[in-house]
């Protein structure tokens, strides 16, 4: 698997939605702690060089998981953007974290509340900065 890319208006605004639940004590430390991991482990680019294969926040993007075969549809948002009738999903979630910085096509293995699950990003259907929108 190939390294995460995260553009840097994504990269700065996650790291303060972590450091802003940390202080509250709305996201466990060891989630904190894993996609603080990521963030660093992560190549970091600017929104505009960001390959449109890549899940950033607000991408809409279609999952699979492999360990029941369930298939649905997500979008990653900041928190206070949440809403699952909706399907969009806080990047503080175990799933919204596993997906960050990764391409379609790709298979990652994630710790979520229910134990180690496998989910494959099969496509992106929306993705910000292929369709323009640098600055959401």
């Amino acid at each position: 698997m190939s390294r995460l890319i995260i553009n840097r208006l994504d990269y700065a605004r996650i790291k303060k939605c972590i450091s802003d639940a940390s202080q509250s004590r709305t996201i466990r430390k060891e989630e904190a702690e894993k996609l603080l991991d990521e963030l660093g482990a992560a190549k970091i680019v600017e929104p505009q060089d960001i390959p449109s294969d890549v899940v950033t926040m607000n991408s809409i993007v279609k999952l699979s998981f492999m360990n029941n075969d369930r298939r649905v549809q997500l979008q990653i948002v900041y928190p206070d953007q949440a809403n699952l009738k909706n399907n969009k999903i806080s990047i503080l979630s175990p799933v919204a974290t596993a997906l960050i910085g990764y391409k379609a096509g790709d298979e990652i293995e994630w710790v979520v509340p229910a134990g180690l699950t496998r989910i494959r990003i099969d496509e992106i259907t929306y993705q910000p900065e292929a369709a323009g929108d640098y600055d959401l």
